[in-house]
């Protein structure tokens, strides 16, 4: 992973027809390839500091050194993505995401200029999440990303599977 920690590493949105948005931004946009995680386990979600249960499937494809996200949302549940849908009625933009070794303390740090920590859990293929509602100032929520060596491995392997990609296998699910 080629970001410096503490910036921004990754920009979402959330779709409404994820094989639509895949087509879109690997022939259109050249991004690519996209690894595809259907119902991503999510331990411990907290929705709006309330318990909840979500099912997302979401795709990750690199752009320079740039993570494009994909999130479709499975469900009716409640959710932040569930808002923009509601909102906007087809998704869009939703988010930045900022990796941080020094998580807890970016919690706090954005808690204290008075952003709500609005979605939080774990992602069991990586570490702890927190959402931020920035919306009101930035048009979008922060999303802090807790960078351990797992996180970063991760990342780092889908940049590098970006890096001299030839447009073929353009879409990527494990089997």
């Amino acid at each position: 992973m080629s970001q410096p920690d503490n910036q921004i590493m990754q920009i979402a949105y959330v779709v409404d027809d994820l094989d639509r948005a895949l087509e879109h931004w690997t022939k259109s946009m050249g991004i690519g390839p996209f690894f595809v995680m259907e119902g991503l386990e999510i331990v411990d979600p907290r929705y709006r500091g309330q318990p909840t249960d979500i099912d997302i499937t979401i795709a990750l494809g690199y752009s320079g050194s740039m993570c494009v996200e994909l999130i479709r949302q499975n469900d009716d549940g409640p959710s932040v993505y569930r808002e923009l849908l509601d909102r906007t009625g087809c998704g869009g933009f939703h988010h930045w995401g900022i990796g941080t070794e020094q998580f807890d303390e970016e919690v706090a740090r954005y808690q204290s200029r008075g952003y709500d920590e609005v979605f939080t859990g774990k992602v069991a293929v990586g570490d702890r999440y927190a959402y931020m509602d920035t919306q009101e100032d930035l048009g979008g929520m922060i999303e802090l990303i807790k960078l351990t060596p797992v996180v970063r491995e991760l990342f780092g392997n889908l940049e590098a599977a970006a890096t001299d990609w030839d447009g073929s296998d353009p879409v990527r699910r494990p089997e």
